[in-house]
């Protein structure tokens, strides 16, 4: 399979990139202006928000991820990008799996994750209510083949040890109420949904 992965140098992408390689697919890194070297791995410096240009590199592929996140204080800037990845993965004719955030997830017993200070602390709000956009954004789409990944509460570079429960619409958390996976044990869901796609549009993961 042909991935390409938009935001490759970050804590998702990268690690994305890194089980995909694991698993023997053929790879297109996007990044913004970072430097990126990975062998066997053709990387592209290009803007997520410019669809011409996105759509003429996923023009091939079987897949797209998409994992880039804005800089701090650009958080406005989400849904308008995530809009312009889904135009051009439907020019291309691609599946676009959306990696975005807990936010638009339900909390066990009712309430969205993204108004539950348990999990959205007041410094984490914008980035959160950018990402419960993100989703409006897709389910706004008219032609894009799109899934989005929520990731639970808590997402953090890890150990990578292949097994995490999956879920829908509501945020999977333990019996003591935190809920969390590794980055690691996310890309292998990633690539677990691209290999063998689930029949939701949108679904969470954790451990």
């Amino acid at each position: 399979m042909k991935i390409a992965v938009v935001g490759a140098v970050g804590v998702v992408g990268s690690r994305v990139l890194t089980e995909a390689a694991r698993r023997g697919h053929d790879l297109v890194a996007i990044v913004r202006t970072r430097r990126l070297e990975v062998p066997g791995v053709t990387v592209v410096e290009a803007d997520a928000g410019d669809p011409h240009r996105m759509a003429a590199l996923f023009a091939g592929t079987d897949a797209v991820v998409a994992a880039a996140r804005p800089a701090p204080g650009e958080e406005h800037t989400v849904a308008a990008t995530t809009t312009a990845l889904l135009d051009a993965a439907a020019a291309a004719g691609t599946r676009v799996l959306v990696v975005g955030g807990a936010a638009p997830l339900r909390v066990p017993g009712g309430g969205l994750v993204l108004d539950d200070p348990r999990y959205v602390p007041a410094r984490y709000r914008a980035i959160a209510a950018a990402s419960a956009a993100q989703l409006e954004a897709c389910r706004a789409h008219p032609a894009a083949d799109w899934v989005y990944l929520s990731p639970p509460a808590v997402l953090e570079p890890g150990v990578r040890t292949g097994v995490y429960r999956r879920g829908t619409t509501t945020l999977l958390a333990r019996p003591d109420g935190t809920s969390g996976i590794s980055a690691e044990d996310l890309a292998a869901a990633v690539l677990d949904e691209l290999e063998d796609a689930g029949p939701d549009r949108h679904f969470t993961v954790g451990r």
